[in-house]
């Protein structure tokens, strides 16, 4: 397992890849229920103060998540860094 440091040394690196603030252009068309439910999971993935009460994110339907799945998927196709995603989800930590 690594420590919290050891993951941050990871991250910084990772960053630093020659190319890696080149920009990907990622055309999209999501409707205004996906546009919400994306900027909550975006909140809640930065850890960002949320109200109390109900999330939206929390009473989205399997189908919208898989939707969100989907973007994510893409952008990172399109960005050609799927490889490295997935690397880096395979990293103890």
């Amino acid at each position: 397992m690594m420590t919290k440091k050891e993951m941050e040394v990871v991250y910084d690196t990772l960053l630093c890849i020659p190319g890696m603030n080149d920009q990907v252009k990622v055309d999209l068309k999501l409707s205004r229920k996906n546009v919400l439910l994306l900027s909550q999971a975006v909140e809640r993935g930065l850890g960002l103060e949320e109200k109390e009460g109900t999330k939206y994110l929390d009473l989205a339907s399997q189908e919208a998540i898989g939707e969100l799945q989907v973007l994510s998927a893409l952008c990172l196709e399109k960005a050609g860094i799927t490889e490295l995603n997935d690397k880096l989800k395979s990293l103890p930590g």
